[in-house]
């Protein structure tokens, strides 16, 4: 049995009632834990830090909860990777300016919010890390296809089975799950992964 294309044998086992307790909870997140490919986390790290090495700007962006962590994670690389003598880590959340988003909605269409940013703000030499939950969110996909086509770096965070995003992503990293709440915890934890290796190379000798 499949759902949403994801095979039994590689979806997390489920657990009877897994919202009743916290403890049941917190046994399902792990079980989803243990199915991840921790190993994509840091090949992205690698990549987005070669991307600031060479100058780029890492545009960040997701719907919903996704959002919320587009936004948390661009305070995080904004102000927790400075360091002394170091040229500043750029990152954009392009899901903060809410007029813009509600104009390019009303006037163009909701799926378009990321995409006409990305053709305001990126150059070649720029990266994308988008998140979506399901994979497949019209908006998010829209922003990886321009990203693309202009030559930006594709980076990504999702779950279930990748969705449409995947094939769209230079990289990829997939939460093994059809649980939107444990999806969303190891994106969170994922890319925190990703922010802390980051800061620990900026106060390495030879960062630039």
């Amino acid at each position: 049995m499949e759902r949403f294309g994801l095979n039994e044998s590689t979806r997390a086992p489920a657990i009877l009632n897994p919202l009743a307790t916290a403890k049941e909870y917190f046994a399902s997140l792990q079980s989803v834990l243990a199915l991840v490919d921790l190993t994509v986390i840091d090949r992205i790290t690698d990549a987005i830090w070669e991307n600031y090495e060479q100058g780029g700007t890492l545009y960040i962006f997701g719907n919903g909860g996704s959002a919320a962590l587009a936004s948390h994670l661009a305070c995080d690389f904004g102000k927790g990777t400075v360091a002394p003598n170091r040229k500043r880590f750029r990152a954009v959340s392009l899901s903060d300016n809410v007029p813009l988003m509600t104009a390019l909605a009303n006037d163009i269409a909701y799926e378009d919010i990321f995409s006409e940013q990305l053709a305001d703000r990126a150059k070649k030499g720029d990266a994308v890390l988008a998140i979506s939950g399901s994979g497949n969110s019209p908006n998010v996909v829209k922003g990886l296809e321009l990203a693309r086509n202009m030559g930006l770096r594709t980076f990504s965070v999702t779950g279930y089975s990748g969705g449409r995003v995947k094939p769209l992503s230079d990289l990829c990293f997939v939460v093994p799950s059809d649980n939107m709440q444990h999806i969303e915890d190891l994106h969170l934890c994922a890319t925190h992964a990703i922010f802390r290796a980051i800061r620990h190379r900026m106060t390495l000798p030879g960062s630039r």
